[in-house]
């Protein structure tokens, strides 16, 4: 098993959001070795503010060594105004081969519900069946844009199988945890020709579906001249599916443009 990196300290860690998932966040690696490359939107927004220079070091993860600590001061203070926190927002909880990582955040998830406060949990990795014994008020989802491993090892190289991502899904599922998937940034026919019926069937246990299209992207915006009037269609086949199964959903903003 791979080592993160190294480690590093930070002064806070709760941070208000406005991402559907949570009203807080918290990101306590820098860094991502699962390596998507739609780009990706962490690396975008770490290089913009320059804490990170290139990809390649985005891919070495660094562990927050003082996470626990700092909650432990920052939880009492915050409790009353969380409804829920988000793990994570720039990087992803259970990074597949990390152990570190993984512990952390089963760390992380604990201590929160211990305080009431409800977590939800989006991996491109394998959710671990640890997650069952704790707070059945918890979110756990994947992301699944496409059930084609080739695309997967093009697009996501060091993330977990889609068929294993599915599988850890469903084991929560059948423990009574409330699960969800994200199709989101899902890609345009240009990019892989795939039927969304497909993965819709194949997540149809969830309690919860996202659907969004693929952002800064050129292969998509210039790429493929009707990437507007697919997204439409697409995420009207999201709504039809989950009105018909019972399945809550949500259409991320600028999905739908008409």
């Amino acid at each position: 098993m791979p080592k993160v990196e190294g480690y590093i300290q930070r002064k806070s860690m709760l941070y208000k959001t406005g991402v559907e998932y949570g009203d807080y966040t918290l990101n306590f690696v820098q860094g991502c070795a699962h390596g998507c490359r739609y780009p990706c939107y962490a690396f975008l927004l770490k290089k913009r503010f320059g804490q990170i220079k290139t990809y390649e070091d985005w891919l070495k993860p660094y562990l927050v060594s003082n996470t626990l600590e700092i909650l432990d001061k920052e939880i009492p203070r915050l409790k009353d105004k969380i409804k829920s926190v988000q793990l994570c927002f720039t990087t992803d909880p259970f990074m597949v081969g990390y152990p570190e990582i993984e512990k952390m955040s089963l760390d992380v998830i604990k201590k929160l519900n211990d305080a009431g406060i409800k977590c939800t949990v989006l991996t491109k990795g394998i959710l671990p069946i640890s997650l069952a014994k704790l707070s059945k008020e918890n979110e756990y989802g994947i992301t699944l844009i496409s059930l084609d491993e080739k695309y997967r090892e093009k697009m996501e190289p060091g993330s977990a199988l889609y068929a294993d991502r599915l599988k850890a899904l469903k084991k929560l599922h059948e423990k009574d945890c409330k699960t969800w998937v994200s199709i989101e940034p899902y890609p345009t026919p240009n990019l892989i020709d795939q039927d969304l019926k497909e993965i819709l069937k194949a997540v149809s246990f969830v309690d919860k579906i996202i659907f969004g299209r693929t952002n800064y992207c050129k292969d998509v915006t210039s790429g493929y001249p009707e990437h507007k009037k697919f997204y439409n269609e697409r995420a009207k086949e999201v709504i039809d599916f989950c009105t018909k199964k019972g399945i809550a959903y949500h259409i991320k903003d600028k999905t739908i443009t008409e």
